[in-house]
């Protein structure tokens, strides 16, 4: 395939970012050019379509004092992402508003929250984050929070190695609320434990937006080829992400370093697996992702163009770049109410 071949593939693809951070309280304007790896003309020079935009809460006390500043804070940023939208961005917040974005070659602004720390003991603010346009949460970050153990404890806050054993029950009693208004459940960052009982309890299949597998890399973010083979039973999907220590142990020097041919050997790992239709893509830019061949949106052509040297063809590189998502999606969709 030539690089002009590569090209026009890539121009037609449906792609999606399903987790990309954004700077908080200082966010510079996606509308111009930025520091930032995703914003709205790199989104265009680099072909991605699509960006899952995070309103991140990072762990801290679980108090009614900490939960009512990680609430604010969390909502405070859906709004800010959702201001962005509008002069070309297009705001999508059902599966159906992203296919008709992808059908109309518009650029789409989506929206999640990470941390369901953010929540406190509140279900109804599921409900808010939804009607703010929210597609999913991811149940904790790093260092357990009332609803569920994280795969990394904090022991900075006073973390063991387990708090509730895997979800609590305000956890179990948040997943049935995220079906209820049809949020998507992230399992990313939760304890083993957790995400097992996680993809039991759901009514919707669950995903893992940004993570990698532990087979080629042992890390406790990362989902072993047990938590994969769930993942297809339960119809769910891992979407493998551009952080460089979840792709590769480090270097003799102790840097992390990566590239898309990591990401692909990640890739060729889960579809082997579990199937292509259990598989896609995930950058976690702003967070801590990027690797060489796709270190910002900009270069997003870079991890298409290495997938198609692979031997994925036009119909596996629209499942893996927002197909398998929007199909979670549609599932989250249909058992809510």
């Amino acid at each position: 395939m030539t690089d002009q071949d590569l090209a026009a593939l890539h121009a037609a693809l449906p792609t999606l970012d399903t987790h990309v951070d954004i700077p908080w309280p200082d966010t510079p304007d996606p509308r111009g050019e930025t520091p930032r790896q995703v914003d709205f003309p790199k989104m265009a020079a680099g072909g991605l379509k699509a960006v899952v935009f995070i309103a991140y809460t990072p762990q801290g006390p679980r108090t009614p004092e900490g939960h009512a500043a990680a609430g604010e804070r969390a909502e405070a940023m859906l709004r800010a992402i959702r201001a962005t939208a509008g002069d070309g961005q297009r705001l999508v917040t059902t599966a159906d508003e992203l296919a008709q974005a992808h059908r109309d070659n518009a650029s789409a602004v989506l929206l999640a929250v990470e941390n369901g720390n953010a929540m406190g003991h509140d279900l109804g603010r599921l409900k808010l984050w939804r009607d703010l346009g929210a597609c999913y949460v991811t149940v904790t970050h790093d260092g357990h929070n009332d609803l569920s153990d994280a795969a990394r404890p904090r022991p900075d806050l006073g973390d063991g190695e387990s708090l509730h054993g895997g979800l609590s029950a305000l956890g179990r009693d948040a997943i049935r609320e995220m079906n209820r208004v049809g949020l998507m459940v992230d399992t990313s960052h939760i304890a083993r434990t957790a995400f097992f009982q996680a993809a039991e309890i759901s009514r919707s299949p669950v995903l893992a937006t940004h993570a990698c597998c532990a087979a080629l890399r042992a890390h406790p973010r990362n989902v072993d080829d047990e938590q994969l083979d769930v993942l297809r039973d339960v119809g769910g999907m891992l979407q493998v992400t551009a952080v460089p220590a979840f792709l590769r142990a480090p270097g003799e020097d102790g840097r992390f370093r990566a590239s898309v041919a990591d990401m692909a050997d990640h890739v060729d790992h889960a579809v082997k697996r579990i199937g292509i239709e259990h598989v896609g893509l995930s950058s976690d830019f702003d967070g801590g992702g990027g690797v060489e061949g796709w270190r910002n949106a900009a270069e997003t052509a870079g991890l298409t163009a290495e997938l198609a040297r692979r031997g994925y063809d036009r119909g596996a590189l629209e499942l893996l770049w927002s197909g398998n998502f929007l199909r979670v999606w549609r599932a989250a969709e249909a058992v809510a109410g």
